[in-house]
């Protein structure tokens, strides 16, 4: 369909992340836009302050008797009443990911993919070539802090910048002129069933880029997938195209270089982790190749606030840190307690976490035990559900059982804050993708008190 003949959409899951970087796209081109979610959240109240008419208890007749297009969610489930009555009224009807690939279609597009990463990647890319004054539109996994939104427009758009999500495969429906992937590591596994099957989709993305495109990959997988375009590999070897070298911490920032076809470029930094250091290599050196210059994307990276929920810091005090952060797998835990660790050295550190999806806990209770018993103190939440339903034998205990540190306890989230309030630590860090997040204004006004 041409989707710039399209003049009033309804979104099935409005309040999703990416669903609602959809929504903001064409509020902001002006179209009518309605939407239904099980649940209100800032987003959905943004969404609704932006122009956007939402509700949430499915009710057919709340929905626009006029509609040229339904986006939905493959988070969905089938049995929704409202998704049952739309497939009959003869509205085109497509995934979150079909929109964005009719969108991109013919603009040009930097998509970035991984299984880290890409939400920070994303971000820093659009805050560049925004300080760089470049016509784009940015569609974000996360809301930036510079920005407050997941979703970027200049009054035209002459490049697409767009997190390319490997759920469900959403993203072989992108063409992008610029492809970057950031990791390739074990999830979603209810989809692919294997490493091996997610390593051939990301293959098959990567072989979407167009044959006079660029491809840059983290230098750990290189050799894991098939390629086609032109790659360009990132990381702290010798051997990386695009090399952090002499990196410093001093006064909460980064200090590095980045070197390239025998150029050194010196920038900060001031995210924590040494992941984002390799995302904002990721991010300078897809917009170096789309032409932004190195001042625009050094004086860009110096005032980079990051995303919220990444590594997000809401209290720092010398006898108080908390720290929320949205790490659902393994490696994003040992990454952010590393990166804590790093920041905040000497100190004990706590680490609340909230298990995602009955699959993931079951495919990976193992690792996720390892990871966190890099902590000093873990407490343990209930599994959030999202999109499952419960599977037999499936719980946190699964993981609880497993953890080697003897400061841990399994909790139940209505009691989490006052076991707080009655047992300090250093520094604090909320971990997940659920409704963990819930926690974070009561948590900061209890640990404030």
């Amino acid at each position: 369909m041409d989707i710039n003949k399209v003049n009033s959409v309804y979104f099935l899951g409005i309040g999703g992340i990416g669903m609602s970087a959809l929504a903001r796209y064409f509020l902001w081109l002006g179209k009518s836009v309605a939407g239904y979610d099980r649940t209100e959240t800032d987003i959905t109240h943004s969404l609704e302050k932006e122009g956007a008419k939402i509700h949430y208890n499915e009710n057919n007749s709340e929905i626009p008797a006029v509609l040229d297009l339904v986006v939905y969610t493959p988070a969905i489930p089938a049995t929704n009443k409202e998704f049952e009555y739309l497939r009959y009224r003869n509205i085109p009807m497509f995934k979150r990911a079909e929109v964005l690939g009719m969108i991109s279609e013919k603009i040009p597009t930097i998509a970035v993919a991984g299984t880290h990463g890409k939400t920070t990647v994303t971000s820093i890319i659009g805050h560049i070539f925004r300080h760089a004054k470049k016509n784009f539109s940015a569609f974000m996994g996360g809301i930036s802090v510079n920005y407050n939104t997941n979703f970027m427009g200049s009054d035209k758009s002459d490049w697409i910048i767009a997190e390319a999500d490997e759920f469900d495969r959403s993203f072989l429906h992108l063409n992008p002129q610029i492809g970057i992937i950031t990791s390739i590591d074990a999830d979603h596994l209810d989809v692919y069933g294997n490493l091996k099957a997610m390593e051939e989709s990301f293959s098959k993305f990567a072989e979407k880029i167009y044959e006079a495109g660029h491809l840059i990959l983290h230098e750990s997988i290189r050799n894991r997938i098939s390629v086609r375009a032109n790659v360009k590999t990132y990381g702290i070897s010798q051997q990386a195209d695009f090399r952090l070298e002499k990196t410093k911490l001093k006064a909460g920032k980064y200090f590095a270089h980045l070197i390239y076809n025998n150029n050194r470029y010196c920038f900060e930094f001031g995210i924590p982790g040494r992941y984002n250091l390799e995302n904002a290599v990721a991010s300078s050196a897809a917009s170096l190749i789309a032409g932004v210059s190195w001042d625009d994307i050094g004086k860009a990276l110096a005032t980079y606030k990051g995303v919220k929920r990444r590594f997000e810091v809401h209290i720092n005090r010398p006898d108080l840190v908390y720290i929320d952060d949205y790490a659902h797998h393994p490696n994003e835990i040992i990454a952010c307690v590393k990166a804590a660790r790093e920041f905040f050295p000497a100190k004990k550190i706590t680490g609340i976490f909230q298990p995602h999806l009955y699959s993931r806990t079951r495919d990976l209770a193992d690792e996720f035990a390892e990871a966190l018993s890099m902590l000093d103190q873990v407490i343990l939440l209930n599994i959030y559900p999202a999109r499952e339903l419960p599977l037999e034998g499936v719980s946190s205990d699964l993981i609880f059982e497993k953890i080697s540190k003897n400061e841990k306890i399994l909790i139940e989230d209505e009691k989490l804050i006052e076991f707080i309030g009655k047992n300090r630590s250093d520094v604090i860090i909320t971990m997940g993708a659920g409704n963990i997040e819930r926690f974070v204004t009561p948590l900061k006004e209890r640990l404030k008190a």
